[in-house]
């Protein structure tokens, strides 16, 4: 008779089910050639910091390792920091990766992930037109929120963002 307590059928399968910490080790080791910096934020996340012209190299490397999926791009407007984050974010089981590009404002551009995921147009359209952040080689650069006499220039994500006026028939006190 064992002296362990007895675990039920559905106990022992979701255990492993759960556990991140396998997954995030395995990505961690499989990106280490492109890590600037490593961060576990909370539990079942990693994030690590790379630089634009190793963004490509290290989502290859993902999808040759078949390493999970993406889950989604966003941007992070650092303020006076004068800097963008771009994030991209994968997702296996409960673990989350999160490959963090900075990128200076006077120079925001990443490289188009489309040629590997594209479904990614999506999420890039949104942070060009959001941020202002250009992504090179994108397939399809065109708007995909705003209307299309929104002005040049307004990113409406952006700190330093302040609202254009609007045109005279739209404002409430003439409606």
């Amino acid at each position: 008779m064992s002296s362990e307590p007895e675990q039920t059928t559905s106990e022992a399968s979701a255990a492993p089910a759960l556990s991140t910490d396998r997954p995030l080790q395995q990505a961690g080791e499989l990106l280490l050639p492109w890590t600037k910096k490593s961060d576990l934020p909370e539990p079942g996340r990693l994030d690590l910091s790379i630089e634009a012209g190793d963004l490509l190299a290290a989502v290859k490397a993902i999808l040759d390792a078949r390493w999970g999926y993406l889950i989604a791009i966003t941007g992070l407007d650092l303020g006076k920091a004068g800097q963008f984050e771009v994030l991209y974010q994968f997702g296996q089981g409960a673990a989350v990766l999160t490959l963090r590009v900075a990128i200076p404002h006077d120079a925001a551009s990443v490289p188009t992930v489309c040629r590997l995921i594209p479904s990614a147009s999506f999420f890039e359209r949104e942070l060009a037109e959001m941020f202002g952040i250009t992504v090179e080689g994108t397939p399809d650069p065109s708007k995909l929120f705003l209307p299309d006499d929104w002005p040049n220039g307004a990113f409406p994500l952006r700190k330093d963002f302040t609202a254009p006026a609007l045109p005279k028939e739209a404002t409430p006190e003439t409606a």
